[in-house]
């Protein structure tokens, strides 16, 4: 580990990031509004990489995915995803921690390199990549559990078919949502908190 990173300024802001993601998505990842969920837990993942650099973003990341991973697959709160984890462990596993440990790495290293040019155009595009990887490992692995999925949802392949075409439709929705949310409140959030370190 890099010990320029663990400073006392950061340690704070990491575990300030981390709380928040985990409260987040405990009780704010999924509010269902005209037919959409809206989920806000991507947000502190962003400002983790934009603030703190591939490695906060890594850790605040790994921690949304990890809570994922533990309430609706290994405790089961969602039993799609418990079945899931039975029939395809790793892939679920992957699936649950990975995208969001991915989206927040690779949303610090963009900031880091896009920020030599411009600063508001790094904090854009790292706002906006976190739903892109986080919806893009989703579906991967969605895709690649297809026969568990179908095997859960007690369908035949045909059939199967036109019910993933219609989840992936619903997903497709989810994720525009997810956008909006993310690149709305992520750079008004790093300007208040820029401006109050400043103070």
């Amino acid at each position: 580990m890099n010990s320029k990173f663990f400073t006392a300024k950061n340690v704070a802001l990491l575990g300030i990031l981390t709380g928040l993601v985990i409260v987040l998505q405990l009780f704010a990842s999924a509010i269902p509004m005209f037919g959409v969920t809206l989920n806000f837990s991507l947000i502190p993942i962003a400002l983790a990489g934009i603030m703190m650099g591939w490695l906060g973003g890594t850790i605040v990341g790994f921690a949304c995915g990890f809570v994922v991973f533990i309430t609706m697959a290994v405790l089961g709160q969602e039993p799609s995803t418990a079945f899931l984890f039975q029939t395809d462990p790793y892939i679920l596993s992957f699936m649950c921690i990975g995208k969001t440990t991915l989206a927040g790495a690779v949303s610090g290293l963009l900031c880091k390199y896009i920020s030599k040019y411009n600063r508001a155009v790094a904090v854009g595009i790292s706002s906006l990549i976190i739903p892109i990887i986080n919806t893009g490992v989703y579906m991967l692995g969605m895709v690649l559990m297809k026969s568990s999925v179908a095997q859960f949802l007690n369908l035949d392949v045909s059939t199967a078919s036109v019910v993933f075409a219609v989840v992936f439709g619903i997903i497709w929705l989810n994720f525009i949502v997810e956008i909006i949310i993310n690149t709305l409140f992520t750079p008004i959030l790093y300007r208040v908190i820029k401006v109050i370190d400043k103070r």
